[in-house]
């Protein structure tokens, strides 16, 4: 249980030009039952795609996740229990651990099975590359759970007005229509999920990777939002709906429709 980073067996996953896996960094994240994340969860993972990052030997990095799905966000529940402090920490951990597959050196392919929701989609809108099970679906479920955010990472996954209806409603949009709109590489049977993330980062890892961090520097150089700003902004409003009130009244409501562990769907 927690956030580990292994590198795979060579020869594991060759890609087209028979690369194997040689100079990839595989980071796992694994809180049962859904991969709700907690405060210390969200810097762990931030700690380690940055270390796999400044590894001299690391050309890409595969971010993975075991269990039922991928990522279910923030544990509403730690937040419920500890009130504003976890509420804080939550915002800090988030920040930090999106941040950091921003700006890892190298570049992150993300491997999604599941539901990969609230800070799932932080996650994986400042990848690289998303490769996603058949079954995966994202969504942004922020307003049913008293919370404002990652509106700037889902704007990287769709397009505008998809991007407003599925925050303003809370719905959730699979891997197959993301793929239509360019923003998922491959979608694979689940069972194939790890094998074909590890084959694009193989091809990945294959190039220079002097080349690979410059490469990855000047292109998240020239994108047209900064993220940190953007997502730093929508944090403000998390905050003012928490003095409000607001959160704790829409919070307090989370999970009494749902069995216990589901991630709210």
């Amino acid at each position: 249980m927690g956030v580990s980073t292994s590198s795979p067996e060579k020869g594991a996953a060759p890609g087209p030009a028979g690369s194997a896996s040689e100079g990839i960094a595989l980071v796992t994240v694994d809180f049962p039952p859904v991969n709700a994340l907690p405060v210390s969860g969200w810097f762990a993972l931030a700690d380690a795609v940055r270390a796999a990052g400044r590894d001299p030997g690391t050309r890409c990095v595969v971010l993975a996740a075991e269990g039922r799905g991928f990522n279910a966000g923030v544990d509403i529940k730690e937040i419920q229990a500890r009130g504003p402090g976890a509420l804080v920490g939550a915002n800090r951990g988030c920040f930090e651990a999106f941040a950091a597959v921003y700006e890892c050196e190298v570049p992150v392919v993300a491997a999604v099975q599941g539901f990969c929701l609230g800070g799932g989609v932080g996650l994986v809108g400042n990848a690289d590359v998303v490769v996603a099970s058949e079954d995966a679906v994202f969504g942004l479920p922020e307003l049913d759970r008293g919370a404002l955010g990652a509106a700037t990472h889902l704007a990287r996954l769709v397009p505008q007005h998809l991007l407003r209806a599925l925050y303003y409603t809370s719905r959730t949009v699979s891997a197959r229509e993301l793929r239509t709109h360019g923003s998922v590489w491959r979608v694979v049977p689940r069972d194939e999920l790890r094998a074909a993330a590890l084959e694009l980062a193989g091809e990945i890892a294959a190039k220079d990777g002097e080349l690979l961090r410059l490469a990855k520097a000047a292109i998240n150089g020239i994108d047209p939002v900064d993220v940190r700003r953007s997502y730093r902004f929508e944090q403000g409003f998390t905050y003012e709906a928490s003095v409000a009130g607001v959160a704790d009244r829409v919070r307090d409501t989370f999970g009494r429709k749902g069995e216990e562990g589901d991630p709210g769907e």
